[in-house]
């Protein structure tokens, strides 16, 4: 291989001239050309418009069925849902194949499918943050306000129910919003859809039922760009819910 390669740059004929050396070798110039790395691929997000206000992550996830859903964000406004989300895909190819749903429908409203951009979304998220902290938006609505007093009211058996979870949070993102108490990988329950997907929901079991009790004050904090709510549950519903993912 060694000398099939010297003879494609030294043929050793008189057209190349008898003494070819290094006068034949490609040897670059401060004003040669450098090729450049080819730009990184563009953040795969796409807008939505037009959800019905009851929307939750897994119609999102049904609409955008067989894509790989990162994460979804509703856009809040004055404390009321928008009707518009941002939704991660995983991979920029994806973007595509998520426009071709624009205009079909979730209930009885089709939905617009837009080109979105990375300041765009982490723009969203800063205001959904920020909006969380001065006041919750399902907190400011009346059914949310007694749908709050049966949480309080209702038994704790040292298991809670999440939901609105990240579709991207593993079990390690959960042990940290729960960083105060003491919990085991075993502890938690990421529950998956029919199709195997995480499905925004999960279930953690605490030591006992005083420690679930005092981990409801995390209700409806943050993790990454969402907020969780909390509900006390029981063993036998997070042992249905599991079970019907797998």
């Amino acid at each position: 291989m060694a000398a099939k390669r010297q003879r494609t740059v030294d043929p050793g004929s008189s057209f190349y001239g008898t003494s070819p050396g290094s006068s034949f070798m490609y040897n670059p110039t401060p004003y040669g050309y450098v090729s450049q790395p080819p730009p990184p691929p563009p953040f795969p997000v796409v807008r939505l418009r037009g959800l019905p206000f009851d929307c939750t992550e897994t119609d999102v996830a049904e609409f955008f069925h067989g894509l790989d859903i990162v994460d979804v964000l509703f856009v809040h406004k004055g404390g009321k849902f928008t009707g518009e989300a941002f939704c991660v895909l995983g991979y920029p190819l994806q973007v595509d194949f998520a426009l071709q749903r624009n205009r079909q429908n979730i209930g009885r409203r089709y939905v617009e499918v837009f080109r979105s951009k990375r300041q765009e979304y982490y723009k969203a998220i800063a205001n959904e943050v920020s909006d969380t902290r001065g006041s919750s938006p399902r907190r400011s609505a009346p059914r949310a306000r007694s749908y709050d007093d049966g949480k309080d009211s209702a038994e704790h058996t040292g298991v809670l129910r999440l939901r609105g979870l990240p579709f991207s949070a593993s079990k390690d993102d959960i042990m940290e919003f729960f960083k105060d108490f003491v919990l085991s990988e075993d502890s938690v329950h990421i529950v998956m859809n029919s199709e195997g997907r995480p499905s925004g929901e999960a279930y953690v079991e605490f030591t006992n039922a005083e420690d679930s009790k005092a981990a409801m004050a995390k209700d409806r904090m943050t993790l990454g760009s969402r907020y969780i709510e909390l509900f006390p549950s029981s063993q036998g519903e997070m042992e249905d819910a599991v079970s019907r993912g797998r």
